[in-house]
């Protein structure tokens, strides 16, 4: 049975660091994507970052870009999600999502969710 657990979220002021981490269990994980969405209060589910392939290629939302940073540890069937100079508006429930084959930021192409983790950024 496919479980994604999230942790590392909480309470952090403006321009603060949090890293956030999923940990993948069921089977092997290393060639799927491995992704972090993130949902807003009355907004809809949307794409953060993501890890390919044993390799790890990364992709970000350009809202992310050059503040988080996506690593992933096939060994132990995790991915990290590093967030600096954080702003009131990356506060959300965060999501690690796994895929096989899929567009990136669509998640409905998305097999398996974790229960998310919530981030709240104080101003």
């Amino acid at each position: 049975q496919v479980q994604l657990v999230e942790s590392g979220g909480g309470l952090v002021q403006a321009g603060g660091s949090l890293r956030l981490s999923c940990a993948a269990s069921g089977r092997n994980f290393s060639l799927y994507t491995l992704a972090w969405f993130r949902q807003a209060p009355g907004k809809d589910r949307e794409f953060v970052s993501a890890s390919r392939g044993s390799r790890n290629y990364a992709y970000y939302d350009e809202s992310v870009k050059g503040r988080f940073t996506i690593s992933r540890d096939n060994a132990k069937d995790t991915v990290y999600l590093q967030m600096h100079s954080l702003r009131p508006e990356d506060t959300a429930v965060y999501y690690c999502a796994v895929c096989a084959y899929c567009v990136i930021e669509r998640s409905d192409g998305y097999h398996y969710w974790g229960q998310g983790t919530q981030v709240t950024v104080s101003s």
